[in-house]
């Protein structure tokens, strides 16, 4: 397993009555590619300035490689952060963009010729090294902006949604690109953004934050399979979130209806939250259903067809491959083991208990 490469212990920082985030602590792993995830606000921003050292915490130590690094300065960390407006000098060349830290570091000429041929090479933009910025597009741009930040060696990236001002098959692409670069540079890198999608498909662990808290970390498999609680299960993906009452071990009732289930633990006539996936609700002749209900409405999503079922008073999201029209009459039916029970919050910004990742 890999060795701890910075650790966050404690972090506090307010913008004047405003707490953005409460002693948070999170460790991030050598050659780790983490994902801070959440809702606007939430502290993920925040918590990138503070390991860039653009932001300095009230409250707790930032440890890079066994070494306090709190109140050390960007330029002193090993560290390089890439955002989402790129910041390219527009009356530079590409080449010119990609020097400019190793030029301050007072870099020889073949050196940097050199570095900056690889860097082009990396990112799949050789041959660029006369153009102007504004001749590129957006996607190239941003290569441009991560060839910059890997010359310089760093030994973390931190990424703040960059891919945030590009359209969605570009985003896609750079997504893969992404990864592909992790793998062959072996760096750490921590990425910032609020889409769930961009954070499943690239991270090896997600960290989900709201209102200053983590909420949970995990791998995107632990994330979106077992949330620990309604706003993970309904932040990451598509959720039934509906009120429950745990009769006993093993057995939830649902909008009147008893459905078995697998967890246990939580006592006996408890209220909890239910969270089903949409794609974990089978549709099925009225007779075999656990409960009836009607189709509502009917969208085509491409890989599968996306339907909302009234049944029970509660509109249930449901994804499946076979189409039901609008109208039709249809029976419900989830598995156990697609069943996930959790404890309902005592207020609505109770903080989750935090995990090691």
């Amino acid at each position: 397993m890999s060795k701890r490469l910075i650790d966050l212990q404690h972090i506090s920082k307010c913008f004047g009555t405003q707490v953005v985030l409460d002693d948070l602590n999170l460790y991030i792993r050598e050659n780790e590619f983490l994902t801070l995830l959440g809702p606007s606000g939430c502290g993920k921003t925040t918590t990138l300035r503070i390991i860039g050292g653009f932001e300095t915490p009230d409250a707790g130590k930032v440890v890079f490689d066994g070494r306090d690094m709190t109140s050390l300065p960007p330029n002193e960390r090993q560290v390089n952060t890439v955002f989402q407006k790129y910041a390219l000098f527009p009356h530079m060349s590409i080449a010119e963009n990609i020097a400019f830290g190793l030029k301050i570091r007072k870099k020889s000429k073949s050196y940097i010729n050199d570095k900056i041929k690889y860097a082009l090479k990396l990112v799949n933009l050789d041959g660029f090294e006369k153009r102007s910025v504004d001749s590129l597009s957006g996607g190239q741009q941003q290569r441009i902006a991560i060839a910059r930040a890997i010359v310089n060696e760093p030994k973390v990236l931190l990424l703040d949604e960059p891919l945030g001002a590009l359209d969605l098959k570009l985003r896609q692409d750079m997504q893969y690109e992404l990864i592909r670069l992790k793998e062959e540079l072996g760096i750490t890198f921590i990425y910032v953004t609020h889409d769930q999608e961009e954070a499943l498909t690239m991270s090896d662990t997600i960290v989900v934050m709201n209102q200053g808290y983590i909420q949970q970390i995990g791998t995107p498999q632990d994330i979106y399979n077992e949330p620990t609680n309604a706003f993970v299960a309904d932040f990451i993906g598509e959720s039934n979130i509906i009120d429950g009452m745990m009769i006993e071990d093993r057995l939830v009732e649902v909008l009147g209806v008893k459905f078995p289930c697998v967890d246990e633990g939580f006592g006996k006539n408890r209220p909890v939250d239910v969270v089903i996936r949409p794609e974990d609700v089978e549709l099925v002749d009225p007779m075999q259903g656990m409960m009836e209900g009607d189709v509502t409405s009917l969208i085509f999503k491409g890989v599968h067809w996306e339907m909302d079922v009234m049944a029970n008073g509660y509109e249930w999201m449901v994804q499946a491959t076979q189409m039901h029209p609008v109208g039709a009459h249809v029976g419900i039916r989830v598995d156990p083991y697609n069943i996930q029970i959790m404890n309902k919050p005592e207020s609505s910004d109770e903080r989750a208990v935090e995990s090691d990742a």
